[in-house]
């Protein structure tokens, strides 16, 4: 069973080297993917980077686990409403399945204040950033949800306002989901609170993996 790990926007597949380090029992069927390379050189829309990472889990001949963080949650939960037969389990970490227009708009406008060089570890530049945000504006799952009855784990820094409305409603939507918060951690969990993080990821594979 392959454990997929998708990061969030403006950070790389090495944003979970630190909750892979505190796992308990290491793995071979881990894979963190960089969301920037696997689109090369496309234009970088959210339908683009969605269709790469449907077309790479697709690929895998074994079960799939999707543990993706904001951006990787949004792209992991897509996933398993199109093809809810391919995915073991969810992991969503910070998630949305209604896109906070107000939020997307405010956020780009930051961006759009932001010197280039800023965006320059993410593997995205400034522009992809924009595009990113403003092509995910209309996304809306809402009707959808009903077709993911695999086991979820939804998780939420305990500090990430932004994102917990989302998870709680998510997990009182779900057929088959559990809600945590992490303690004392935002949105990054997976950079803040990576020993916690952990900790409930093995708990959680412990469970499907019976």
């Amino acid at each position: 069973m392959k454990r997929i790990y998708i990061h969030g926007l403006g950070q790389t597949a090495s944003s979970w080297n630190p909750v892979l380090d505190a796992l308990p029992v290491t793995s071979d069927q881990n894979i963190c993917l960089d969301l920037s390379a696997m689109i090369q050189k496309q234009q970088t829309t959210y339908s683009n980077i969605y269709s790469s990472f449907s077309n790479f889990c697709d690929s895998q001949s074994e079960e799939i686990v999707l543990c993706g963080l904001s951006l990787g949650s949004v792209l992991a939960l897509h996933y398993a409403i199109d093809h809810p037969d391919r995915v073991k389990a969810l992991i969503l970490i910070a998630p949305q399945y209604k896109m906070p227009k107000r939020l997307l708009k405010i956020q780009n406008m930051l961006f759009r204040c932001m010197p280039k060089s800023m965006f320059l570890q993410t593997g995205f530049d400034k522009d992809d950033f924009i595009t990113l945000c403003k092509t995910m504006i209309d996304l809306d799952f809402s009707a959808s949800l009903n077709k993911i009855t695999c086991p979820v784990s939804i998780l939420c820094g305990e500090k990430d306002k932004a994102n917990k409305k989302a998870a709680n409603e998510l997990f009182h939507t779900l057929k088959n989901a559990q809600y945590q918060e992490i303690k004392n951690a935002s949105h990054e969990v997976n950079v803040e609170a990576p020993v916690q993080l952990a900790t409930l990821l093995h708990q959680f594979y412990s469970q499907i993996e019976r």
